[in-house]
C-alpha cells in the first residue's frame, strides 16, 4: 500500500532492475461492483502498478483513493506497506467458506477491471495478514 505509486514504482525499479511499469486503474464499478463490509462500494478505487519477480511472484503496489475500502483503512492504519498475501484458486465460493470456516473474514471483494476474473481479500488475525484469494475466469 502506498500514497504515492508514481515515486514508489520508480524506486522499485530502480531496486529489481527493470522497466518502471505503467499504472493501470482498479476499473470502473460497472465491472469491478466492489463491495467492502458487505455493502456496495461504488467509489472505492486504487491506482495499480505490478512487477514480476519470479516464477508465480509478483509484486503489486497499490494507491487507494479516500473512499472507504480495505485499502484506505490500512494506508490510515498502518501507513505504507505490504498490505496482503495473495492466493490463485479454483472456485473462490469454496475456498471462502474454506478460510471462514477456519477464522477468517471476508471484507471485500469485487471483479478485475477487465471482468477476467475475481478478487477475495480476508482478514486473518491468526496469520497477522490479510489473504486474497484470485480467480481467474476461463473465457
Amino acid at each position: 500500500m502506498v500514497k504515492d505509486i508514481e515515486e514508489t514504482k520508480k524506486k522499485w525499479a530502480a531496486f529489481l532492475g527493470v522497466e518502471v511499469p505503467p499504472t493501470q486503474p482498479c476499473g470502473d464499478y460497472e465491472i469491478t461492483r466492489t463491495v467492502f463490509e458487505g455493502k456496495p462500494a461504488p467509489k472505492a478505487n486504487s491506482l495499480l502498478a505490478f512487477f514480476d519477480v519470479g516464477p508465480g511472484l509478483q509484486i503489486e503496489l497499490i494507491q487507494p483513493n479516500e473512499e472507504p475500502s480495505t485499502w484506505r483503512n490500512f494506508l490510515n492504519e498502518h501507513g505504507e506497506g505490504m498490505h496482503h498475501l495473495a492466493f490463485q484458486v479454483r472456485d473462490s465460493k469454496a475456498q471462502i467458506a474454506n478460510c471462514e470456516a477456519a477464522g477468517l473474514r471476508l471484507v471485500q471483494h469485487g471483479v478485475y477491471g477487465d471482468g477476467g476474473g475475481e478478487y477475495n481479500y480476508l482478514e486473518a488475525p491468526d496469520l497477522k495478514c490479510i489473504i486474497e484469494l484470485l480467480e481467474s475466469y476461463n473465457r
